[in-house]
């Protein structure tokens, strides 16, 4: 076996791990992150939210399944960089059609093995996510942490445009067609479109700097706000088209990115999460059932209801009052139970609704599958109130 050459992380406030080179060698740049999932280290990897962002897996192993074409959520990977601990020496699963590495040196994505991740994660969630750099090339710690502290911060990055489609494309619906729904493309994953078109849905995906105008060439049953990369506060142009889509009470879905993108234009503001919800065992309670859902997650912002506090209601659960928007009255409507961060807003005098999880999960749990159902219902119950005003 070929030595790998050495290599260094070193993050904003100075912490350095030493290892060796896994993927292409060289050096890169970005937001370093944990994620907590045990599986779908390649579904994370082509994640176009992960953009700008150097994902330590806590998972011990990675590779072990090797890679194919059908797991990806993109055409790319789009992480900046990955920290594993002990790559697998060999891929071994029966999709497999090659390996982890090999795909990361095809696809110049510089990453760093042999570190002590569980040390790594342990520090993030102490001192929060912060810039960072992996190098095989400039292995001198001060050196490197100097080309850290200059590179970009994830607050106030605009990224969406990074990643969006060029052009606009469909995803056909499985079966007969009864819906179209315009998605707005923020970083999509391939699998959204593919749990509507299981619901006969037929997705018309248009690039995230689409006017009100475009969407409504589309003639639209409903329009999709995806998950992206990126600070919420930089998407303007989306949340003024969230806000015209609203006043003309098209029924409107939004998850992660669009989540937040929703919850703008209703009036709420989002912040910077101190290390982020990154994996797929986060536990959330949707307060409208009561239900807890354990969901995949990977965001490093959130919405800040301010002067929004829950109370506890009759049955010990919290509850936030609903909050006038200008489209009528809102409501928050589930939350993490690890740290009480805003998970879903919903409207109740408008056809909107989002979350800030990943219903289509892949890969992770499936509890939040049903919420493509609430996007037919959301359409249906838009369509029987457009048709008794008629």
């Amino acid at each position: 076996m070929t030595r790998r050459a050495d290599a260094i992380l070193v993050l904003e406030d100075g912490r350095t791990f030493h290892g060796e080179a896994y993927g292409a060698v060289g050096e890169t740049f970005g937001e370093a992150i944990f994620t907590t999932g045990m599986t779908g280290y390649q579904e994370a990897l082509t994640d176009p939210s992960y953009h700008r962002q150097i994902v330590t897996m806590t998972a011990p192993h990675i590779g072990n399944t090797g890679v194919n074409a059908r797991d990806n959520e993109s055409d790319r990977i789009w992480v900046s960089g990955l920290v594993v601990r002990q790559p697998a020496h060999v891929a071994s699963n029966w999709q497999s059609e090659g390996e982890l590495e090999d795909e990361l040196s095809g696809q110049g994505i510089v990453g760093i093995c042999q570190v002590d991740t569980r040390a790594l994660t342990r520090h993030l969630r102490e001192h929060g996510a912060m810039r960072a750099g992996i190098s095989s090339r400039d292995t001198d710690a001060e050196s490197l942490l100097a080309k850290v502290t200059g590179s970009p911060r994830m607050s106030g990055s605009e990224l969406v445009s990074e990643v969006t489609t060029g052009q606009p494309y469909v995803v056909e619906s499985i079966g007969a067609k009864r819906y179209t729904v315009v998605a707005l493309d923020l970083g999509v994953k391939r699998n959204t479109p593919r749990r509507m078109a299981h619901r006969g849905i037929e997705t018309h995906v248009l690039p995230a700097g689409s006017s009100f105008e475009d969407v409504l060439t589309v003639q639209p049953d409903a329009v999709f706000l995806s998950n992206g990369p990126g600070d919420p506060a930089t998407a303007t142009a989306q949340v003024e088209l969230t806000r015209r889509l609203l006043a003309e009470k098209i029924p409107v879905f939004g998850i992660c990115f669009g989540n937040q993108i929703l919850g703008r234009a209703l009036g709420l503001e989002t912040f910077k999460l101190k290390y982020g919800h990154h994996g797929l065992n986060q536990p959330v309670i949707d307060l409208t059932t009561g239900k807890v859902e354990i969901t995949a997650h990977n965001h490093g912002f959130a919405l800040k209801p301010a002067g929004l506090s829950p109370r506890t209601g009759t049955d010990g659960r919290p509850v936030f009052t609903p909050f006038d928007t200008e489209f009528g009255r809102a409501q928050v409507t589930h939350i993490c139970l690890n740290d009480n961060v805003v998970e879903g807003v919903r409207g109740l005098d408008f056809p909107a609704f989002s979350v800030q999880y990943h219903p289509e999960a892949a890969a992770g749990p499936r509890d939040a599958d049903y919420l493509f159902d609430r996007l037919v219902e959301l359409i249906e119950g838009a369509t029987t109130k457009a048709g008794n005003s008629a």
